[in-house]
């Protein structure tokens, strides 16, 4: 079985649930706070290791002959289960834009946690050692993205943004 059918689920849910909750929400994700000297290079290396992920899964088999199999869908299905979650609570900010519910309660990135996983889940479903390399490279550079990010929401939110950050985690 081709591997390039594990990324049909998360573009459904990035593009398909994200916009029939909320168009709005569609907009905001897909924009990227401001970036300096470092954050630029792995804004770069985040873009390619994504394109090539997903293209070198077009590429790879899904193997279906070990336990690896079944612990690669069971760590699949959990990214996918906490992508929709992390998605749908996305959606709904508070009025003033900031994301403080459901999942972002324990975890300041959950969208960044739940793509790390799925990724993971497809590692061990191809059992690729190439898609692992990607995977850690991809995740280095979201920690950059992150960055970025967070002082992006401290300068738009403030001291409440300050809070939760002191309150919750980055990464689960």
């Amino acid at each position: 079985m081709n591997a390039f059918l594990t990324v049909i689920p998360i573009v459904l849910i990035r593009y398909g649930l994200l916009n029939v909750i909320n168009k709005e929400a569609l907009k905001r994700a897909s924009f990227f706070a401001p970036l300096i000297r470092r954050e630029k290079v792995a804004f770069w290396v985040y873009q390619i290791t994504t394109a090539l992920i997903l293209l070198y899964l077009l590429l790879l088999k899904i193997k279906t002959d070990s336990e690896w199999f079944y612990i690669g869908l069971i760590i699949y299905s959990l990214g996918l289960i906490l992508y929709v979650v992390s998605i749908v609570n996305y959606a709904n900010p508070k009025k003033n834009g900031i994301n403080l519910n459901g999942l972002y309660r324990i975890s300041r990135n959950p969208i960044y946690v739940a793509y790390f996983i799925y990724f993971l889940g497809c590692v061990l479903l191809t059992r690729s050692w190439g898609l692992l390399l990607l995977l850690i490279t991809f995740q280095i550079s979201v920690h950059w993205i992150i960055l970025s990010e967070e002082r992006w929401c401290i300068r738009e939110f403030g001291e409440e943004y300050i809070k939760y950050m002191n309150n919750v985690r980055r990464y689960l």
